[in-house]
Parts: C-alpha cells; structure tokens; sequence
C-alpha cells in the first residue's frame, strides 16, 4: 500500500468529520470531485455550499451532479470563495470546508486563487467550526502567483491559537514539479 497524495488524503480527513445531516463547504468547486464527494457524506438530509468563479466549472459541476442525483443537497454559487460569510447566519455551524487553491486543471491558468481571498474565506469559516470540524486546503504552489499564496497561507496557520486549533501539514518532500501538500485546521 502506497501513502495516500494530498488530495486522497483530504477524503480522508473530510470523512472523518463529516456525516449525514451536516453543512459543508467546497471553496473551490473546479471540476466537481470534492462537491460530489461532500453531497455523498452529507446525503440528502445535508447541505453542500459551492464555490467557483468560473462558470465552466460550475457548469460542469451541476452535470455532474445531476447525473449523480446529488444535486437537491448543493448550492452552487457564481462568485469567490471570499463571499461565504455573507451566506452564512452567526449560529450556522460547518463541519468542514474544502480548498484547492491554484488554477482549474485544464482551465485558463491565469485565473487563481489569491492569498486575500483565500484568507477572507478561511477566516469567515473558522467561527463556524464545531469542535472536530475541519478546513481542509490542498496548496498547490507549482504555478506563477502559487509561491506567494503558500506563503500566506502557511503564515497564517503557523499564528493560529493552539489551544483552539490544530494545524497539520501533510505532503511529499521528496517529488519533483512542486507536488500539492495539505494543510488541515481542526478546532479542538
């Protein structure tokens, strides 16, 4: 058995704290693998927020959704991750919240998520955490803008309070072309 890449290692954690019944977010909808992965931990009795500023993701992401039948638990949304405070109530609670940041693969490579954005989500979000929730952010730096983005990421969490977050990070230091590594914030 191989150790699992960043991104099948965020299944991983996603599962673990997601369940029936509960809310999420997927910030970076893309090409809908983690929306359809979150609307089947959630089911029907469950809410899926999405996020992309591309509507070729989010097209291609409601197809896919609509093939699936997963489609009555997803909200997608036309707009940047940035904005997911102003959907959500003071009391809302989010068992988790998923992140890939860079570009769309096979997409326009200079469309990309940016450290201010990213941080205005990730900070909207944290108040929102029960305790055992989690966001997740699989940080892709390989790209022109992902170096600064990593670093303004990883900054942040590294000043997060200990005692009300845990941080992991998780990837490969040992692979070429800048592999992807995983960030996890779990309120204690």
């Amino acid at each position: 058995m191989n150790l699992p890449n960043a991104l099948t290692y965020s299944h991983t954690l996603l599962t673990e704290c997601v369940g029936p019944g509960d809310t999420v977010v997927d910030a970076t909808v893309g090409q809908g693998y983690d929306t359809i992965f979150l609307a089947n931990l959630v089911g029907k009795s469950g809410h899926v927020i999405g996020f992309d500023i591309q509507q070729a993701a989010l097209d291609e992401t409601q197809q896919q959704l609509t093939l699936t039948g997963l489609g009555a638990q997803v909200d997608l949304h036309a707009t940047g991750h940035e904005n997911v405070g102003t959907l959500l109530a003071p009391n809302d609670r989010i068992a988790a919240a998923v992140f890939n940041l860079g570009y769309l693969p096979g997409g326009d490579k200079s469309v990309i998520t940016r450290p201010a954005t990213t941080l205005t989500a990730v900070k909207a979000l944290l108040p929102h955490l029960p305790r055992g929730g989690r966001i997740i952010l699989v940080v892709y730096a390989g790209h022109p803008g992902g170096p600064t983005e990593r670093d303004a990421v990883i900054d942040f969490c590294q000043k997060l309070p200990q005692k009300i977050y845990q941080v992991l990070r998780y990837g490969f230091i040992n692979q070429i072309h800048t592999p992807p590594f995983l960030l996890a914030i779990e309120r204690r």
